[in-house]
């Protein structure tokens, strides 16, 4: 049914579309779609006139009734400009202290005004911005004040402060020693940055701050995030939740405030220039100088110095001078002269690759001076490598016996002495005195002389047999072991295995250099390799022209005639002396002769001859200075018979062959010759063998320090003889036996310095400054116990002799004043003079030239060796000191290392101001996106895995 219905309605459609086309024909069809079209048009077009004509009616009807009358934009504007402003109350209390809030005000108002105003006001007048900033500037400001009043700032300074250093310095050293172990076995070599913190890794075992240190983009991410850490802890919560304020704020602290700063305190130029600054009141020498340029070993830095001194050269040639002022610029040319000479040829031989180890040329090469066993003995530096070599030599009980035999004299005469002045029951304590100075005795023989002695040394048997005789049957004395003592003595001195052969061995070269003693070598600079010598001398080389030296020219010397004329006998206040008058006569270019006469003593004489035979090593074979003498000295015969053995030493003096073959020596014989007061000074060898020994006659000798004892009562000091004497013996056979000395594990290189602090240290303050910076800085622990056990006796007496017991208030005390108001206060002036002389913003100092930089280095490290005391020198030894020096002065020359301290520093500080907070295991979690932390943990984590397996 349905499919009929289908089949109708398409029968009669198709009939309707026929008859519609055969009448109105085929486009019909496209007039019915436009015809359709335009009335759908016109449809929609009515229809949107008449609603917009009727919305506005109703919207102009609704504003009019609901909503109030608003005025236009510019004229509100207009009104709010006629207003008057507001005035702005600012509480100018900040720490509670009137002298630091005045000068921090003043930095406030400098920042606002350079870093926020100049722009702010471009876009705005309204001040509440700036009122606003202020006022959240000034909150944090009270809050870090009132934390700062808080804390005890002691610690910090006095422990904190210097085990970060020095645990920074330990892994500079470290990554130098690592470095040079490449080196050696010529692997293939990082980059000492690179070393470092993979060392610091090590170190630390929970932080690596590579990524702060070598990448600017890392280390403003970890400024952001501390800047954010802190503001949350110094802002009122309202202004941290406000995100436009917050990060205004952490911007301008991290990007303006603590980026500049590091920037600027790990620059190493600053840097040298500070030190410069603060060594201001030393003045430099001309040793330490030229010391400083032979150790160079950077190109650049000599280089630096040869152009200024070229400059310097350049300048004084080019003065028209006349009268005394000539001499004087002569003596400046000279020097400057030999100061290019050098740095030139310490160019070409760091060019050349023919840099060599100055030890082993001095060994090879230089002539050494000769040390008597006596001076050893009394040295701590000294006796030091003397030990070292008896050890390997075997023969290191003899010099054990020696040093326990003179400690235990100094402490058996100490308590006699303290015997004899007591007489409160004199016989009781006498007994026990004798008891007890009889056991140390039979232990120092049972220790080296009897036949269980290991090792035992071997002397004489009959005087062994009487020294056991005397310990059995007779009281004790301090001189019972002089005998064997002295015995043991000669052996050491005169056997060949020993103290002979101790001359000739390298052990013996290091020794002279650590005294300060060693003469340099010197090997020419050029490719064929002949020897060039480098006297040390101000006034020039022997390979210096002096063509630049003006009229001074080996001609006029020539042209001296000197004789001494007269011998005189002089007493001025009580000593008597002789005098010899030297007539000097000089022919001059234009044909006139001048004459003088000039005085000088014997001792004159011998200090003259000193000073050229140590610079001119090759004359002193050739000039012989007759011999002092003690007694009938101003006999008549004796004067003339010197009277003529000194004209002879004059007329070699001025021979032309010396002349000829030493140039440099004029001037110093001219100065000789001047009639004016000789400047008498001792050689350098002289004066450094008189620093080395006169000290030791007027001391103690070193190993009492460890024996001795000042006792409260006799019982008491004999009962601390007998323990001293069981320690020494004790020490004595595990430190100073067969194998080499006990050193710390390699693990404790590899740890915080004061990890290890209370394995040796008490509660003394200043020790415990003084031995974690000198076992740093100058690499103590590598030195045997007995040399590092020394140094610590001596640190102590130091201070207690100079302090007592009040360096401690001293050093709170100080570490007070630095925090006082005061101080703060002057502190916080320096800051602004720095950043605003005058009130306005200082503009940023340019980088100075490489050569300028250069120079600085070369003052900065002359400076640091010049304020190391003599005394210290003679403690560790000059090479030590020097080295130490050098390295801590290398350590601030690395732009990535100075920052990785300023972060330690910061991190040091925060952690001190904030104990409450866990800020310790932030800056974990800051710094472990380093991979090198991740794979030291990877790393640990396979250790312990491997471990627990072998278990």
């Amino acid at each position: 049914m349905s499919q009929e219905a289908g089949v109708s309605i398409w029968g009669w459609g198709s009939l309707g579309v026929v008859l519609f086309l055969v009448t109105f024909g085929p486009f019909a069809i496209f007039y019915f779609a436009f015809y359709i079209l335009c009335f759908l048009g016109g449809g929609f077009a009515v229809t949107l006139l008449f609603g917009k004509t009727n919305s506005e009616k109703y919207l102009e009807r609704c504003e009019h009734s609901f909503l109030p009358a608003a005025p236009t934009g510019v004229p509100r504007a207009v009104e709010e400009m006629k207003r008057e402003s507001r005035q702005i109350k600012i509480d100018r209390r900040l720490t509670g202290s009137s002298i630091i809030d005045e000068p921090l005000q003043q930095v406030i108002q400098f920042a606002l005004r350079d870093y926020i105003q100049y722009w702010y006001y471009t876009l705005s007048e309204d001040d509440s911005f700036l009122l606003e900033v202020r006022k959240t500037i000034q909150n944090a400001l009270v809050h870090f004040a009132t934390r700062s009043k808080e804390v005890d700032w002691q610690p910090y300074f006095t422990t904190r402060l210097v085990n970060d250093f020095a645990t920074h310095l330990r892994v500079f050293r470290k990554a130098q020693q690592r470095i040079e172990d490449l080196r050696q076995k010529k692997d293939g070599l990082e980059e000492f940055v690179e070393i470092f913190f993979e060392v610091e890794v090590e170190m630390e075992r929970e932080v690596c701050r590579d990524l702060v240190c070598t990448s600017v983009k890392d280390e403003e991410g970890f400024l952001r995030d501390l800047s954010e850490i802190l503001l949350y802890l110094f802002l009122p919560p309202g202004d941290f939740h406000n995100k436009n304020m917050r990060y205004f704020l952490r911007e301008i602290l991290a990007k303006g405030i603590l980026l500049p700063l590091i920037n600027q305190l790990s620059d190493p130029d600053y840097i040298n220039q500070y030190i410069i600054w603060l060594i201001r009141d030393a003045n430099c020498n001309y040793e330490a100088f030229l010391n400083i340029i032979k150790l160079s070993d950077r190109v650049v830095e000599l280089e630096a110095v040869r152009d200024r001194a070229a400059e310097e050269l350049q300048y004084l040639r080019s003065l028209d001078t006349a009268g005394d002022d000539i001499s004087t610029i002569k003596n400046q040319i000279n020097s400057l002269l030999f100061v290019k000479k050098v740095c030139e040829t310490r160019v070409q031989r760091l060019n050349s690759g023919k840099e060599v180890d100055t030890l082993k040329l001095a060994a090879n090469f230089g002539k050494l001076c000769t040390i008597p066993l006596d001076s050893i003995l009394m040295n701590n530096v000294a006796l030091q490598f003397f030990m070292d070599y008896m050890q390997q030599t075997g023969g290191q009980a003899h010099l054990f016996f020696w040093l326990t035999v003179e400690g235990y004299r100094v402490t058996a005469q100490q308590q006699l002495d303290v015997l004899r002045t007591v007489q409160k029951d004199g016989k009781r304590l006498s007994n026990q005195t004798k008891g007890l100075l009889r056991a140390a005795a039979v232990g120092v023989y049972d220790q080296y002389l009897s036949e269980k002695a290991s090792p035992r040394v071997h002397v004489d048997d009959n005087l062994v047999a009487k020294l056991a005789e005397k310990l059995n049957y007779e009281d004790p004395t301090s001189e019972i072991f002089d005998d064997i003592q002295r015995k043991v003595y000669e052996m050491m001195l005169k056997d060949e295995q020993f103290y002979p052969s101790f001359r000739q061995n390298p052990l013996y070269v290091r020794m002279l250099a650590e005294l300060d003693m060693l003469k340099d070598p010197s090997i020419r600079g050029s490719d064929d390799g002949d020897l060039e010598s480098f006297n040390g001398s101000p006034t020039g080389s022997l390979n210096s022209s002096l063509d630049d030296l003006s009229n001074v020219s080996s001609e006029e010397t020539l042209q001296l005639l000197v004789s001494i004329s007269d011998t005189g006998v002089c007493n001025d206040h009580g000593k008597t002396y002789a005098l010899y008058a030297i007539t000097v006569r000089r022919r001059n270019p234009d044909g006139s002769e001048d004459v003088w006469k000039t005085y000088r003593r014997y001792s004159d004489f011998h200090d003259f001859h000193m000073r050229i035979t140590e610079q001119f090593e090759n004359i002193s074979s050739l000039l012989r200075l007759p011999g002092k003498k003690t007694f009938n000295n101003m006999d008549k015969d004796f004067l003339g018979k010197r009277k003529k053995d000194l004209n002879t030493y004059l007329q070699l003096l001025i021979n032309p062959e010396i002349i000829k073959a030493c140039p440099a020596l004029i001037p110093y014989v001219n100065d000789f010759l001047e009639n004016k007061a000789y400047n008498k000074g001792k050689g350098d060898f002289a004066r450094k063998m008189d620093t080395l020994v006169n000290p030791l006659r007027n001391s103690m000798r070193n190993v009492s320090n460890v024996v001795k004892s000042i006792p409260d009562s006799l019982a008491e000091g004999m009962t601390k003889v007998s323990d001293n004497m069981d320690k020494l013996g004790h020490e004595i056979r595990h430190t100073f036996s067969k194998v080499p000395p006990l050193k710390p594990e390699e693990d404790s290189e590899y740890i915080r310095v004061t990890a290890q602090l209370d394995d040796y240290v008490d509660d003394n303050i200043p020790l415990r400054v003084m031995l974690l910076l000198m076992d740093e800085v100058f690499d103590l622990k590598e030195k045997n116990h007995w040399l590092r056990r020394n140094i610590k006796n001596l640190l102590q007496q130091l201070i207690r002799a100079t302090y007592g017991d009040t360096i401690n208030r001293k050093i709170v005390d100080h570490v007070d004043w630095m925090t006082s108001p005061e101080q703060v206060a002057e502190t916080v002036k320096r800051f602004r003079d720095s950043f605003w002389p005058n009130g306005i913003l200082a503009e940023t100092a340019p980088r100075r030239e490489k050569a300028i930089r250069m120079r600085s280095r070369v003052a900065a490290k002359t400076k640091m060796l010049v304020i190391m005391p003599d005394e210290l020198k003679h403690i560790i030894g000059a090479e030590t000191t020097r080295k130490g020096i050098l390295r801590v002065f290398e350590m601030f020359q690395h732009s990535q290392l100075n920052r990785r301290l300023a972060h330690v520093f910061l991190e040091g500080f925060l952690e001190t101001l904030f104990p409450q907070y866990k800020f310790r295991e932030l800056f974990i979690k800051l710094h472990s996106r380093s991979s090198r932390m991740q794979k030291y943990k990877q790393k640990s984590q396979s250790a312990q895995i491997s471990s627990s397996q072998k278990r």
